[in-house]
């Protein structure tokens, strides 16, 4: 006979594969039929549309006017020079919104983005080429970088340039691309869930766990309105034993402590077996333990800031919530 539900199960797992240091798969699982593909679809949109990223929004060339003008001894015209600058992607240090950056070149030389970082301004695109001047010719210009995200026209911008400037379509995304793939996992003998893996790509001016945590944020933003007129129960979500280092060590069975006989039957004797509901308890919740006298209560006080931790320790929201979890559980 078929199991009945009242709640779809919750996935619990999830991994990242680092590919390289702009690429990374993301999984999850497992998921209830058909509830991988509604989530990772929103997710893909998320971080293709709200991920952060840098881009030149305007740019002053000594010696032109507009983009279809020519610098003297510059190979390249300025319509072509701004199209290599599109495809130089920056990153602010310090994480700051927007700077404008002057430059001054001589040539003969060909101008690459590794020729564009400054104490201000990182270039996630050393190789990318920007110009080729010939001898005796020299390109003096500025550009103007802000944050945001998604492609923003120079329509939109143009107003807000100075003069002598020129407006420039932005696309500030640093995500390359995102696809997703569903994969079917077993679940108490039920092959019948499923496993999502995210694949995101960046341009190297976020990597790729910091984009799809980015764009959860962005998602938890949206859905937040809701909230605000229909009160949701919120699942308690359990974060993982391996992803919490306190949560681990909390965990951890009184035994590594090396208390006394003594102090050990009475903690065992009242069905306190981790080092985590000592944590948990006030000084006075463990000075009335059954048969805990004040040598023993002592000892283990010492043994728990020893392991580094308090009676009574303040203890973060989720931490404290996987630990009571995990005594209800015994």
């Amino acid at each position: 006979m078929k199991k009945i539900k009242t709640t779809p199960l919750a996935p619990q797992q999830f991994e990242v594969e680092q590919i390289s240091e702009n690429e990374a798969n993301i999984m999850a699982y497992p998921f209830e039929t058909g509830y991988a593909i509604s989530l990772a679809h929103p997710l893909r949109r998320f971080l293709l549309s709200s991920s952060v990223g840098y881009a030149p929004i305007a740019i002053k060339i000594e010696g032109a006017k507009h983009e279809f003008d020519s610098v003297r001894g510059m190979l390249e015209d300025i319509s072509d020079f701004i199209l290599n600058l599109k495809e130089i992607r920056f990153k602010l240090n310090d994480e700051a919104e927007e700077a404008e950056i002057n430059y001054n070149f001589a040539g003969p030389c060909a101008i690459k983005g590794s020729d564009l970082t400054t104490d201000d301004v990182g270039v996630v695109t050393p190789d990318a080429h920007l110009a080729t001047l010939n001898e005796d010719s020299t390109l003096n210009f500025t550009i103007k970088l802000a944050q945001g995200i998604g492609y923003v026209p120079s329509e939109d911008t143009s107003e807000e340039v100075k003069d002598g400037y020129i407006a420039l379509d932005a696309f500030f995304t640093p995500v390359r691309s995102v696809t997703y793939k569903i994969e079917n996992v077993l679940v108490e003998d039920n092959p019948n869930f499923e496993k999502v893996v995210l694949n995101i790509r960046t341009d190297g001016q976020i990597s790729p766990v910091d984009a799809f945590r980015n764009s959860l944020e962005v998602m938890y933003a949206q859905l937040a309105v809701f909230n605000s007129e229909i009160s949701v129960k919120t699942p308690v979500t359990i974060e993982r034993v391996e992803e919490s280092p306190d949560l681990k060590k909390l965990s951890t069975h009184i035994d590594s402590l090396g208390l006394s006989a003594r102090s050990f039957n009475c903690l065992d004797r009242s069905n306190i077996t981790l080092i985590g509901e000592i944590a948990l308890m006030s000084v006075n919740d463990l000075k009335n333990v059954k048969n805990l006298g004040k040598k023993s209560y002592d000892e283990i006080v010492e043994k728990v800031q020893e392991f580094g931790y308090e009676v009574g320790a303040s203890l973060a929201d989720d931490v404290v919530t996987a630990l009571k979890k995990q005594i209800e559980d015994k």
